[in-house]
């Protein structure tokens, strides 16, 4: 329906579900639950393709997509990923862990894909399932009661638009729509980071079957990603500190630059390279919301929350709390006293999957880590559990548990043997964090 009596053009629709973001989460949701025959309304601010960081998929990602019917295409346009490399200055080394000597051997491949092309495969999927989408259109508000949804959106030439849906989908990524609106989100008070990246051309890569590897590179701030995309082109990015991305001085690509020559393995690899965009930075990096299910909404992906990208984990948790979430969001439809237990499951499955990568993340830049991945044993089968979990593969019931326990057990021996190199680390991210979030807290007031 139309209405014109202001001057102001406003449209109004009703759709058993409105969900909110085109990227991973938001376009697998609709696909699966537009596929079940539900009226599903996906808006995107943005236009595909457009640009999104996050190039580095997980070998579990790979079960997802031939669920949805995309996996040729996204062959396509994707870079084969046999396995992560570390680089460490302090051990002068390197050590690949491919995924095929994970503990299920079946998932050796993952993919590397410029996000642009990957997010377009899925959006345009959701589309060809019966899914209704708008780009270029960005919800504005949604008021969420108990007898349903409405939201309201601008598109670009100005028009409102006004819904009134059963049931609401936040996958807005970053933008975290209703974590915000509800003051739910937190900063990761375990885990404080920030990032800048660019894409470079002539970038030398790993020899031969290794050219799509991911390479991990520590350094004195962070750490360094090295992600080579099918076209020739690499992606480069620094999660550091936000201390450090505050002492800038000069202009962002000078720093960024600046910042990688710290690494001499890396600048090996970029000696002949050129940046081909411009620089990128984000803060704020790893957060958390108190809750991501509640009536008649449900969180998904970087909505919910964000942890660092060290084990590139972010799409492959996506697309999988977007599986779980839209059966969460079938049964409410169809009757919501049913669909209770399927929220409590998706709210651990969810919680699951973010704190088995955590415990490593947050101690990624520790001597003991390193040094246990620099010099790794397959003592327990510790080294195939952790291979598991870097392939993302936490849900099928493999049973890593009790050898990644067992991989924790080593790393608190290690750290005691290096006692005070740990402790100072340690208490360096301690007063990192403590700093960070005493800035953040002044922000605030201020």
């Amino acid at each position: 329906m139309a209405n014109e009596a202001s001057g102001q053009t406003t449209l109004r629709e009703g759709c058993d579900i409105l969900i909110l973001g085109g990227g991973p989460a938001g376009s697998t949701a609709a696909a699966l639950l537009a596929a079940r025959g539900w009226d599903v309304v996906i808006v995107e601010k943005e236009r595909h393709p457009r640009f999104h960081i996050g190039e580095s998929l997980l070998p579990l990602n790979l079960p997802l997509f031939d669920k949805l019917g995309v996996k040729d295409r996204i062959e396509a346009v994707a870079m084969p990923k046999y396995g992560a490399e570390f680089i460490s200055p302090q051990h002068d080394a390197s050590i690949t862990f491919e995924f095929a000597n994970q503990w299920d051997k079946a998932y050796g491949l993952a993919y590397q894909v410029r996000r642009s092309e990957f997010d377009e495969i899925l959006f345009e999927n959701c589309i060809a399932k019966g899914a209704r989408a708008l780009q270029e259109c960005r919800i504005t508000d949604v008021t969420i009661g108990d007898d349903g949804v409405r939201a309201v959106a601008r598109d670009k030439d100005g028009t409102l638009r006004e819904w009134e849906a059963r049931f609401f989908v936040d996958a807005s990524g970053r933008d975290t729509f209703l974590a915000n609106k509800f003051g739910i989100k937190q900063r990761n008070r375990k885990h404080n980071s920030a990032a800048m990246f660019g894409h470079f051309v002539g970038a030398k890569r790993l020899p031969g079957r290794d050219e799509g590897n991911i390479s991990i590179f520590w350094f004195d701030h962070g750490w360094i990603w090295f992600i080579p995309l099918h076209d020739g082109t690499t992606s480069v990015g620094a999660v550091c500190t936000p201390p450090y991305l505050k002492s800038r001085t000069t202009d962002p690509t000078r720093f960024f630059l600046d910042t990688l020559a710290l690494s001499a393995p890396l600048m090996e690899r970029l000696k002949d390279a050129k940046l081909t965009n411009e620089v990128t930075a984000t803060g704020n990096y790893s957060y958390e919301s108190e809750r991501m299910v509640g009536e008649r909404y449900i969180l998904l992906g970087d909505a919910y929350a964000f942890i660092d990208p060290v084990f590139s984990s972010g799409v492959f948790l996506a697309m999988n709390s977007a599986f779980h979430g839209a059966e969460v969001v079938d049964a409410w439809l169809r009757d919501p006293s049913l669909a209770r237990p399927l929220m409590k499951e998706f709210d651990r499955t969810v919680r699951h999957g973010i704190s088995s990568f955590s415990w490593f993340i947050y101690r990624m830049t520790s001597p003991a880590i390193r040094q246990l991945f620099m010099q790794p044993r397959n003592v327990l089968r510790t080294q195939e559990a952790l291979l598991s979990l870097l392939a993302g593969d936490l849900f099928r019931g493999t049973p890593i548990y009790w050898s990644l326990r067992a991989f924790k057990g080593i790393y608190y021996v290690v750290s005691l043997f290096n006692l005070r190199r740990c402790a100072a680390a340690w208490l360096r991210r301690r007063r990192v964090n403590r700093d960070s979030m005493a800035e953040g807290a002044g922000g605030a007031q201020a």
